[in-house]
């Protein structure tokens, strides 16, 4: 159960109902404060919308931190995002792989991405050798795209735990599909 109370539209001003246009357990909890409730869907829409980034190597950093973070709520929604953005089954069981330090059929590039997300989740920044590879592989924007992607989603993680946001029952099979390990 959430720490702080799930808003629906008619609980807000008429200037801050387009805040829940997409009415999931975490902004029904971020329009607590509508102004912090736009500024984070701010970022999160460049992120998704606005960035240069491939779209699935995004959904796979994005899918690196929940996974690191064991968050539910992030796994889950960025499992059935990442299936619209390219990712598959073999792209998340790579990464499961990947992350246990075992061998996948994941591309270099791709594995270069989780290992930067990895880094960031776990070292508080990406190596300079990491840095380095997908500065080379993908230029300055795009590798600019990815660490803010990284940090926003870390700081993601954090905000869903610390305000304990539900999983909705239609992510919760994705939960079941790829669960964390016990």
């Amino acid at each position: 159960m959430a720490r702080v109370p799930y808003l629906e539209q008619s609980d807000l001003a008429s200037e801050d109902q387009d805040l829940l246009r997409r009415p999931i357990s975490l902004f029904k909890a971020l329009v607590n404060s509508p102004k912090a409730a736009r500024a984070f869907s701010g970022l999160g829409g460049y992120i998704r919308y606005g960035s240069k980034l491939d779209p699935r190597l995004r959904e796979l950093a994005i899918l690196q931190v929940g996974w690191l973070a064991r968050s539910p709520y992030e796994w889950s929604h960025h499992v059935k995002l990442g299936y619209d953005f390219g990712v598959t089954d073999q792209d998340i069981r790579g990464l499961i792989d990947d992350t246990a330090g075992m061998s996948t059929a994941l591309d270099p590039l791709s594995r270069t991405v989780l290992k930067a997300a990895r880094e960031m989740t776990d070292d508080g920044a990406m190596a300079e050798a990491t840095f380095a590879t997908l500065q080379a592989d993908l230029g300055n924007e795009q590798v600019m795209d990815l660490t803010l992607t990284i940090g926003f989603y870390n700081a993601v993680v954090r905000v869903l735990a610390t305000l304990q946001i539900d999983v909705e029952p239609d992510y919760m099979p994705y939960l079941h599909k790829f669960p964390f390990p016990a």
